[in-house]
């Protein structure tokens, strides 16, 4: 049975360990750049060619964990149109997810050029940068990744504010971005 923290780390080793760039996101991220919250699955970028997956396939379940078998065909599952491969491993107490994201756009290269490292459980590895982090927030738009955004900002205070209103509007979420300013300063960000 394994961790959060014990999953994080074989990944984060697997990917140093091949020369894959990555950048954590999601939950994890949260917690270098905001206030931590209860996380269950493990997110990443990824800067790999779609051809090479099958080696990192070989690599991840040699290490215990499983994949969708039309993953394993070729099939990519998306989130945002963004590609993603999954992974699972049974953690201590429930199932734990390992979502993989292909940088395959240029936003998400950006993304990796802009990551930055910090100490975490134990750990030092690679995480988005505050404001990618709430760009990726803002792309889910989730209930809870809208907390997240106003949590980032609120902790952060000074953030670049060109480089988020550039993607934000990329993206498709400059609509989302304005009120999560607009509602930082309410709250008295």
């Amino acid at each position: 049975m394994q961790g959060l923290d014990e999953v994080t780390r074989q990944f984060v080793q697997l990917f140093e360990s091949q020369g894959i760039p990555y950048a954590l996101m999601g939950g994890l991220a949260v917690r270098i750049h905001a206030l931590p919250r209860a996380t269950f699955d493990v997110d990443f970028t990824i800067l790999l060619d779609r051809g090479e997956l099958p080696r990192l396939y070989q690599l991840v379940e040699a290490l215990g964990f499983t994949m969708p078998e039309a993953q394993r065909g070729g099939w990519l599952d998306q989130v945002r149109g963004l590609p993603v491969v999954k992974f699972q491993i049974w953690g201590d107490e429930r199932a734990i997810d390992v979502d993989i994201f292909l940088a395959e756009f240029e936003f998400q290269r950006q993304l990796l050029k802009r990551r930055q490292r910090h100490p975490a459980n134990g750990l030092t590895a690679w995480f988005v940068s505050p404001e990618d982090l709430i760009l990726l927030k803002l792309l889910a738009g989730r209930p809870k990744d809208l907390v997240d955004v106003g949590d980032i900002l609120f902790i952060q205070g000074q953030l670049n504010q060109d480089y988020l209103r550039h993607w934000a509007h990329e993206l498709g979420v400059d609509v989302a971005l304005t009120q999560a300013f607009q509602k930082n300063q309410a709250d008295g960000g």
